[in-house]
């Protein structure tokens, strides 16, 4: 199993999962010109592609959805609320789930999971095989105990660390967007994303950073969270979003 991102952040996002000779993106948030560009910086051809998974519909998560799959005749997998908001209409296909539903795409098995965001209904993805999984976690304001239990011992985590809470409140934004972002179905801060991982992130192969925010954090704030909750940054890859990050295998034990 691999994993790498074609860009992490407000202005666009996309996670591509694969095993043997399957391969899913999950999301979409770049203009199709875009995506081919930064597909072709990882090696990847858009015919290898066999599903696009949506988040929500948020537009630096799906902008790219439609065209994409599309032109390359690629099935998008998206909850039924998600599909209502017809943010990804002109789409190839459509294969429709509620939240919380597993299914199978190839050689992998993927987990919906219903996490609290401002969108009709988010969910995020756990992608395992049978001994490795993989679990992206970004856009949720608050960490529940059902978030908990199901990132629970994945091999890697691709995990947002979206602001500095200090940085928020004295940044730039209106009084409304702090509300927004700062609140429970918004976006993690430090401390919660490093809160989460002394729950879980014993053990990990890879942690990803992602979801920085260029006005709202800094690197050094994130990474001096995460030293506080795991002690080492020797496993830690900071998603980025002009160039995303290359791709780290996961290994069997």
């Amino acid at each position: 199993m691999q994993f790498a991102s074609l860009g992490s952040g407000s202005k666009g996002n996309s996670t591509l999962v694969q095993v043997g000779e399957t391969l899913v993106m999950i999301d979409c948030g770049f203009s199709l010109r875009e995506t081919l560009r930064r597909l072709a910086r990882l090696g990847v051809d858009p015919v290898q592609i066999d599903a696009i998974l949506v988040t929500h519909e948020h537009s630096d998560h799906c902008s790219g959805v439609a065209a994409l799959s599309n032109k390359y005749d690629i099935p998008v997998y998206l909850t039924h609320g998600t599909a209502g908001t017809g943010r990804c209409d002109g789409s190839h296909d459509y294969c429709l789930f509620n939240c919380e539903a597993a299914f199978d795409i190839g050689e992998l098995q993927i987990k919906a999971v219903a996490v609290p965001h401002d969108a009709v209904e988010p969910c995020q993805y756990r992608l395992s095989t049978a001994d490795l999984s993989v679990g992206i976690l970004t856009d949720l304001g608050s960490i529940t105990p059902h978030v908990i239990d199901n990132f629970r011992h994945c091999d890697s985590l691709l995990l947002e660390f979206n602001h500095d809470e200090v940085m928020l409140q004295e940044g730039s934004y209106p009084h409304h967007l702090k509300q927004r972002v700062g609140g429970d179905w918004g976006h993690l801060n430090n401390l919660q994303a490093a809160d989460f991982l002394q729950q879980v992130g014993s053990g990990l192969q890879h942690l990803v950073v992602a979801h920085i925010s260029e006005k709202n954090n800094s690197l050094e704030r994130a990474q001096d969270a995460i030293l506080g909750a795991l002690g080492s940054l020797d496993s830690v890859t900071f998603a980025a979003q002009a160039g995303g990050f290359d791709w780290l295998t996961l290994k069997r034990g």
